[in-house]
Order: structure tokens, then sequence, then C-alpha cells
């Protein structure tokens, strides 16, 4: 998506081994050549038909390097994937050739007997690299850069490696956005909810969950719970600040069908006898989880006021929403809340918040997970960008949507490094692995 922008025109080549990932990219680049192939097995002098190569992207599939793959064994092979760019150098020579990857890939070495990466020789297979790139003729620059300086609203690091034979200087694109002065501020989590979607009571019974025709299995897990609450904790209660949702009211006394609504349209009509009010204030907060097996709960989570950690190939950001009606100091009845939530520390009993002044306290908290669409805003695409397209006759799968978004290049910092860098004139034809 960047490098088109930054061109002007469509990518020539585009290869990649997962079918449904050549599916979106076809859907959303119609006039690319595309090879749904593992890149080792496209002939770069086949495929080029003899025309000269301007800009070849690569993309190799970084897990094995990622520090999130903890101690766990490797796979060589993948961790061969980026000796591809090796290959197109010596056959068809792009004047320009650009790998993205995981900041660990400086840390390229071998494998010891156990397939794990060898301490002593940690780095070794990555200065070979770029020494083989050397011999051939090529200028080798690497940095590590961040999706937010460009413009996307996530902290999403990764390293840029950039090589060029043709004699022009290689270009480092200057961050366009960030706290500095001069600088535009970072857009946020917040730009990228829709916050007219549904959030439904983290305290639904099953029972209840089925009459709202909700697809809720099972009650939360009592990790997911504490983590929860310490958002809560942090980003509600005992912040001076909380992030108050823009635009947006919600009802909360009807149990069967809460409605959401714009607070530009007239207030839907308002019932007698509703205790503390029709109508709440909504506080929003962050909580991001692994499902990992710890006894100990590690709380991630973040405020809709703050950058988005980086996506990876699971959906694992949650949008939690705490409902506030207004306290006036004298209802004793109270909101009963599930044990985990009591570990949370309050000023004066629990849920009680003060925005602007006025009291209010939490009469129900919400939960829903990110949607893909507002994943691949903070990821940096635009809404017009097709993340549902059809492959096999099926619309592709919310899971498969989500792998595509964690695996992709933030299209903002793929444009600024094109722009910086390519020529027009000089550089006729592109090839990129999607």
């Amino acid at each position: 998506m960047g490098i088109e922008q930054a061109m002007g025109r469509s990518v020539d080549i585009a290869i990649n081994h997962d079918p449904e990932a050549i599916a979106m990219h076809e859907a959303n680049h119609p006039h690319t050549q595309h090879f749904t192939s593992d890149v080792f097995e496209v002939d770069p002098i086949e495929v080029c038909q003899g025309r000269p190569v301007g800009l070849a992207w690569f993309s190799p599939d970084c897990k094995h390097f990622s520090k999130a793959k903890g101690s766990k064994p490797v796979s060589k092979k993948i961790r061969s994937l980026a000796w591809v760019a090796m290959k197109w150098a010596k056959l068809i020579k792009p004047r320009v050739i650009m790998l993205e990857n995981v900041e660990e890939f400086q840390t390229w070495g071998p494998l010891n007997d156990d397939n794990k990466p060898c301490p002593i020789r940690k780095g070794l297979t990555f200065r070979r690299f770029i020494n083989e790139f050397e011999k051939l003729g090529y200028q080798v620059e690497w940095k590590e850069l961040k999706a937010c300086d460009y413009g996307a609203p996530t902290i999403r690091k990764r390293l840029f490696l950039i090589a060029r034979c043709d004699g022009q200087p290689i270009v480092w694109p200057e961050p366009t956005h960030g706290p500095e002065k001069g600088l535009l501020p970072y857009n946020t989590a917040a730009d990228c909810i829709n916050w007219s979607l549904p959030c439904h009571s983290i305290f639904l019974t099953k029972e209840q969950a089925k009459a709202q025709k909700l697809n809720i299995k099972r009650p939360l897990a009592e990790k997911t719970m504490q983590r929860i609450a310490k958002g809560m904790d942090r980003y509600v209660i005992n912040t001076n600040n909380p992030f108050i949702v823009p635009s947006f009211i919600t009802e909360h006394a009807n149990g069967s069908n809460q409605r959401n609504m714009p607070s530009d349209e007239p207030l839907r009509t308002i019932c007698a006898q509703v205790k503390g009010g029709h109508f709440a204030l909504v506080a929003a907060s962050f909580v991001t989880y692994y499902g990992a097996k710890k006894k100990d709960v590690e709380f991630r989570g973040f405020s809709p006021k703050d950058l988005v950690p980086t996506q990876t190939s699971e959906n694992r950001f949650a949008l939690v929403y705490a409902f506030l009606v207004k306290y006036y100091g004298n209802d004793k009845d109270g909101v009963k809340l599930d044990a985990p939530m009591h570990t949370v520390t309050v000023r004066d009993r629990f849920g009680l918040v003060t925005v602007s002044g006025q009291d209010y306290k939490i009469n129900d908290i919400g939960m829903r997970m990110l949607t893909p669409r507002e994943l691949y805003r903070a990821q940096g695409f635009p809404n017009q960008y097709i993340i549902s397209p059809i492959y096999n006759g099926k619309t592709l799968t919310k899971t498969a949507q989500v792998r595509m978004c964690g695996n992709s290049v933030s299209p903002v910092l793929a444009k600024a490094l094109v722009e910086a860098n390519y020529n027009q004139v000089s550089i006729p034809v592109n090839v990129s692995n999607a």
C-alpha cells in the first residue's frame, strides 16, 4: 500500500506463499502481477522478462527472530528467508533493495545443535549478509523506525535495511509526528476506534448473553477480570483525567438491548424510576492479554490517549468501557461487582470517579475485542483498504484479517521510505513480496 502511495502507480510484482494474503493484496492492487509461491521458487529473471528492476522490497518472516519467540527452538529455514534478497541482487541487481524485519534481525547468527541461537556468534550471519551486498557493489544502511513517528497511531518499531547500487545516497525520512516542536502530534488509539459499536457487560451470565443473542461461550477468565480491574484502577478511577468517549452516550437501563447514540442527536425517550439516570457517560481504557499461563497477572493496559502497542498476528487488544452515572453521595445501594474487582483501590467507595468536578460511580463495565478494521487503522491503513476480500467463495475470516494486519508493513513507513529514495525516471519497475 505504502509503495503504491509513494509511486502513484501499482507495484509490478507481488510474491507470497499465503494464498489468503495474495487474495487481500489482489483485491487492493488488481494491476499487480501476483505469485502465490515460496519466494525462493520464483525465478527473478523469468518474471522480470529483461526489464530493469528499480526497487525490490522484502519482508521475510520475522517470528523466528522476534523476542516474542522466547526461548523456544527456531526454524533455520525461516531464519534463512532473508537470503532471497541476495538471490535477486545477484541475478537482476535491483537499483534499490529495501528489507523490513524486527529489530532482533540484527542478532541473526548461527544456531546450536538444539536449534537455539548461539549467544557467542550473535550477529555473525547478519554481518555476513551485509558484506555480501557490499561485494556486489551496494551501499548498505539500516535503521530502526517507529510507525507513530510518521503518522500511524501505533508504537510498532521495525528494522529497515536499504541497499542501493545506483550511486545515489540513501535517504532516511525525517519524522513528521512527535512531541518535539514543529512536528504534528501523535495520532492515538482513540483515533482508531468506532465508538458507536456496542460493548456488552463483563458480568453477563450465559442466560443473559443468550437472551441478548450475544456470542459469549463462557464467562471471562479470572485473570482477564483482574487485568480489567487493574485497567479500571489506573485509567479510570485513579486518574485526574479519565478518557470520556467523544460524541457517545450509552443507554444502560434496558437490560435486553443496550443502545448507543452520538451526542449530537436528540436524546432517546427518558423513562421514569431509573436509578442513577437513564443515560450515562462512558470512560474508556484498553487491556491487552497474551493468554500466557502464568501465576502472576501481567497487565499491559493503555489509555485511548496513548499509542497502540505493536499488533501481532493474533487479536489481543480489548476495549473496556466504564459506564458512569451521576453519584449524589446518598445512594447506599451501590452496584455489586464480581470478586476480582474488589482488589481495586478507591478514594471513597468502589468505582467513584470525578469528571469536571462532578462525581460519578461505575454502574457497569463492558468489554469487546477490537475489530479488524480498528486494528488496520492502528497500523496506518486507510478506511478504503479492502480487508475482507472473497477467498474460495467466502469472505476472508476475521482471524485471517487480523493475521494479515500483524504481518503487514505499516504503509506510512513504506511510503516515507520509498518517497525518500525513489526516482520515477530511473526506477521503472518494482518488485514486492506481499
